[in-house]
């Protein structure tokens, strides 16, 4: 037997062994309940945590590092070198926005394991592009697809069924097969907002979800946490529900997308004003981000990357129609050059 084919098997057999939370060593049946109370009920999610978010579950230091570190050698997180991550890059998948301008300056595509947020002003298309997403990732990989599911969580009574349904059409997509492969669910308050996503685990892994949407991420944080005094508290659960978020789209090599709110700036008197809600701690947590306005009162809107670890600043026009995220045609761009 081959060194491939003996780290096949070995690998084979932690996976049976660490099915579910109740097989991690040291995780009795008591302990898993307390688990599954504070939204672990997988072992990917458990894999993901840190020693002092499973004390609550009635487990000290020690014990949680190699709960953790059992979970940990089942999907794989390890010192490894270079070459291996190329390897495992192989394993992040790219998702089509249904626009081929836009996948263009994103690398072919949304890729999994990363968040992405888009922002910008009411209109400018944010809640479009998360309906569109919902409908792609169901297509097979050869069309852009994941054939998968998404998870979608509304904050601000956005999502509508009709929007699905027409996208669905116009993709050659049965209706009623297209919205079975959506999980929804409206976030009341921040503190639901957060409690969905720290108990999505098991619906994530249970449904083949690809794709987690948060529209809007900020909404409910923008309205409770009011005043000066009230920016640290905000910022710090800003931080661990991003972390939680971007620890699911890891854990389940799904596509993680946030649409964010804008505010303007009055004081600056060069450049844009339009800046996006949550400071630093947002913008660092999202690995591509990207700004949406419209270009004119028609259905073209223009895509620019503000940020991203290796994609470089591009702007891209596109269109919102009746059948969904489309590209602005040659003769459109040039009637708009023109007027």
């Amino acid at each position: 037997m081959s060194e491939e084919d003996v780290e096949k098997q070995e690998n084979e057999e932690k996976e049976i062994t660490y099915k579910f939370i109740e097989d991690l060593p040291g995780v009795g049946p008591a302990t898993s309940k307390k688990l599954r109370t504070l939204g672990y009920h997988t072992v990917e999610s458990v894999a993901m945590a840190t020693s002092r978010e499973l004390e609550p579950a009635g487990v000290g230091q020690k014990k949680a590092f190699s709960i953790i570190e059992a979970a940990r050698s089942v999907i794989g997180v390890n010192f490894i070198r270079a070459d291996e991550l190329l390897k495992m890059s192989k394993d992040v998948l790219r998702l089509t926005t249904g626009s081929k301008a836009i996948d263009n300056i994103v690398g072919g595509g949304l890729e999994t394991q990363t968040i992405t947020e888009f922002y910008g002003e009411y209109g400018s298309g944010k809640s479009q592009i998360c309906h569109q997403l919902c409908v792609n990732v169901q297509l097979p990989p050869e069309r852009g697809g994941l054939n998968g599911g998404a998870l979608y969580v509304d904050t601000e009574n956005t999502f509508r069924l009709e929007r699905i349904i027409q996208m669905a059409k116009h993709l050659g997509i049965e209706p009623e097969e297209a919205v079975k492969k959506i999980i929804y669910a409206e976030a009341y308050t921040s503190d639901h907002q957060m409690f969905l996503l720290e108990n999505a685990d098991e619906i994530i892994k249970e449904n083949n979800i690809k794709i987690i949407i948060v529209d809007s991420l900020t909404s409910h944080f923008r309205s409770e946490y009011v005043g000066r005094e009230m920016l640290a508290p905000r910022q710090q659960r800003l931080n661990k529900h991003m972390h939680k978020l971007i620890a699911l789209s890891r854990a389940f090599n799904t596509i993680a997308v946030v649409t964010n709110q804008v505010m303007s700036k009055p004081d600056v008197f060069f450049g844009n004003a339009i800046h996006p809600i949550g400071g630093h701690i947002v913008g660092h947590t999202s690995n591509t981000r990207i700004f949406l306005r419209r270009a004119s009162r028609g259905p073209v809107r223009i895509a620019r990357i503000v940020a991203s670890p290796y994609l470089p600043e591009a702007e891209e026009i596109f269109k919102v129609t009746e059948n969904g995220i489309e590209d602005v045609s040659e003769e459109e761009k040039l009637s708009k050059k023109r007027g």
